[in-house]
């Protein structure tokens, strides 16, 4: 019988994870802010904790999947690390900044328990679909005891070392390479629509021979249904995303002057009251300056 897992964080993504954890026979202790959110999980056996101590049992591991580095500071209390206790371990599946998680790492370390960063690439649907690609870095044993969790969730996993914040920088170029591919594919349905060329026929051309890829295939159809609202990922989260891109490319002197440009994209949709929006929807800053209309 797999040991019992502590969860955190029941969003979309974090809902369909502990769902698939759950099919794979781990039992599981879970809390959200809003305990509604964990109706489907408590059905089909979980259990509800009223507070993130409660999701954390001594010497177990505890599962962390929320939306920014202030809630993942927030659950890492004094009195979560207390109730884990020497021997715990701290998975956190956030995309958060790579300096909070070597912080935490040795916060965590104080009081005897591992912290493992294990940031995801997936949108819900993948998760679901058990199809995430994991990154992870930390103790070399934490990885090894997390690593039967990760082969019930995902499709691959790749090891970037013990420095913790490693699998984070990891995660935010990778965002930042799903973000440039989503604004260079609505700069050029700009040029294709401008010139009397349909995007649609254009995006499934490069997105059948040159740009035969998920990432391409996956957001070119959505920009060609202009599938915006039918959000998995959100315009808060992606702009958070990008402005830590940004925020590590200035600690480390690594010039990235395109996230300067997706920050703005992001930022003028929010300014036009479009936060519901998926990140997709970073397209139509590309038509707008066009003088289309997505």
């Amino acid at each position: 019988m797999p040991e019992t897992l502590g969860f955190i964080g029941l969003g979309k993504l974090g809902s369909a994870i502990a769902t698939n954890l759950l099919a794979a026979k781990f039992p599981l202790r879970v809390y959200n802010r809003t305990p509604e959110k964990a109706k489907s999980l408590i059905e089909n056996g979980a259990v509800l904790s009223h507070t993130p101590q409660e999701a954390a049992l001594p010497g177990g591991i505890l599962i962390s999947v929320v939306s920014d580095d202030r809630a993942l500071q927030e659950i890492s209390s004094e009195q979560v690390l207390s109730a884990l206790g020497p021997g715990g371990l701290h998975v956190s599946m956030s995309t958060v900044s790579p300096e909070t998680s070597r912080r935490l790492a040795e916060q965590h370390g104080r009081g005897g328990v591992s912290f493992l960063a294990a940031p995801v690439f997936g949108r819900p649907e993948a998760a679901a679909a058990r199809k995430l690609w994991i990154c992870n870095s930390g103790p070399a044993d934490a990885k090894k005891r997390a690593r039967p969790i990760f082969d019930a969730i995902s499709q691959g996993i790749f090891d970037f070392g013990e420095d913790v914040g490693a699998a984070n920088v990891v995660k935010l170029a990778g965002n930042f390479l799903l973000t440039a591919a989503i604004e260079a594919m609505a700069e050029a349905s700009a040029l294709a629509e401008k010139n009397g060329i349909p995007r649609a026929d254009l995006l499934n051309m490069f997105t059948s021979t040159l740009f035969n890829c998920p990432i391409y295939a996956n957001y070119g159809k959505r920009l060609i249904d202009a599938d915006f609202e039918n959000a998995g990922f959100t315009i808060p989260l992606i702009l958070k995303d990008m402005r830590l891109v940004q925020q590590t490319a200035f600690q480390s002197q690594s010039p990235m002057p395109l996230a300067n440009l997706f920050c703005d994209r992001y930022l003028t949709l929010l300014a036009k009251g479009k936060a519901n929006l998926d990140a997709s929807a970073l397209a139509l800053g590309a038509a707008e300056d066009a003088g289309l209309k997505w």
